[in-house]
């Protein structure tokens, strides 16, 4: 019972708040910014059932990344480690890509920390 509170139960709520998270970001609020990006590059922006189940994975890897993080640090340090590990890093590559539309970023960065931050805020709180 005490693996399933304090270890399962906050991954599992942290990693459904991610995925809310970023679904109202980059399929409600930035979707143009993505699509109007994609089609300039010639592409069509992913947004097949496919891609929504690996970003559900993307949002459980970065829960239990956060968690473990949580275990050594505190909400602040959590925030910003889980932050930058999840996001900077991800934004350096797809900016690099050049498939990163930098247009977001004034939208994305804010909402971002606010992700990270509930989520570290779950884990530390829970457990």
């Amino acid at each position: 019972m005490s693996f399933l509170k304090t270890k399962l139960l906050p991954i599992l709520l942290a990693t459904i708040w991610i995925s809310i998270s970023e679904f109202f970001r980059n399929e409600i609020l930035l979707k143009d910014h993505w699509v109007s990006h994609y089609l300039n590059l010639g592409f069509t922006f992913p947004s097949e059932p496919i891609n929504g189940a690996i970003w559900g994975l993307w949002s459980l890897f970065f829960a239990i990344g956060i968690f473990a993080i949580s275990r050594k640090f505190t909400l602040i340090q959590t925030t910003l480690l889980s932050w930058w590990m999840g996001f900077i890093l991800m934004w350096v590559v797809t900016g690099n890509m050049a498939v990163l539309p930098f247009s977001i970023l004034p939208i994305a960065i804010p909402l971002s920390f606010l992700e990270a931050f509930v989520a570290s805020w779950i884990m530390v709180k829970m457990t």
